[in-house]
C-alpha cells in the first residue's frame, strides 16, 4: 500500500513539473507579446491561452498539493490529541477533499459533453475549440478524484490496521515516507 502512495507522489511530482513549464511557456509567450506590441507587432490570443493554462495547471496542480501535503488545514485540534485522533483528523479532511474532488469531476464531465455535442468554439477570434481546454481541465478533476479516493482507502486500511504513524506521514503533518 505504500508503493502505491510512492506511485501517486511520483506521478504527481511529474505533474507539477509540467504545469510548472506551462506556466513558463505562457509566461513567456505574454512577455513575447508585450515587446512585440512595442515594435509594432501583436499576436492575439495570449491573454485567451494563458486563461486554458491556468484552469488546467489549477486542476492538475491541486493534485500535486495533495501528494505533498501542501493544501491549507486548522489542525490545533489535530495536534491535541494522540495519533489516533490525528489520523481521524487527517482522514476526515481526505474525505472532504475526496468528495469536492468527485463532486467536482461529476460536474464536469455534463460541461464537457454539451461542449462537445454543441461543437462550441471560444468566442475570439482564435475561435478554439472548447473540448480541448476542456477535456484537460476535467481530466485533473478525474485524476483528482482517482488520487484522493484512493490516498482515502489506503489511508482507512492503515487506520484500520492502527499504522497511525504511517497514516501521519502518508497524509498527515509528519514527515514525508
Amino acid at each position: 500500500m505504500i508503493r502505491i502512495i510512492y506511485i501517486l507522489q511520483k506521478i504527481n511530482n511529474g505533474i507539477a513539473v509540467i504545469a510548472g513549464l506551462a506556466l513558463l511557456a505562457c509566461i513567456t509567450l505574454i512577455i513575447a507579446d508585450i515587446f512585440l506590441r512595442e515594435i509594432g507587432i501583436s499576436f492575439s490570443g495570449s491573454e485567451e491561452i494563458s486563461g486554458y493554462v491556468m484552469a488546467a495547471v489549477t486542476s492538475w496542480g491541486i493534485c500535486y498539493g495533495l501528494t505533498a501535503k501542501a493544501h491549507v488545514r486548522i489542525d490545533f485540534l489535530r495536534e491535541k490529541g494522540n495519533l489516533l485522533i490525528s489520523s481521524v483528523f487527517d482522514l476526515m479532511a481526505l474525505a472532504a477533499l475526496s468528495y469536492v474532488a468527485v463532486y467536482l469531476a461529476d460536474y464536469a464531465i455534463p460541461v464537457l459533453s454539451k461542449t462537445l455535442k454543441s461543437g462550441a468554439l471560444s468566442n475570439t477570434a482564435m475561435e478554439v475549440p472548447l473540448y480541448l481546454p476542456q477535456s484537460v481541465w476535467l481530466a485533473g478533476w478525474i485524476w483528482l478524484a482517482i488520487s484522493s479516493s484512493l490516498l482515502l482507502i489506503i489511508s482507512m486500511i492503515l487506520v484500520i490496521q492502527g499504522k497511525y504513524e504511517v497514516v501521519d506521514k502518508a497524509i498527515g503533518t509528519g514527515g514525508d515516507l
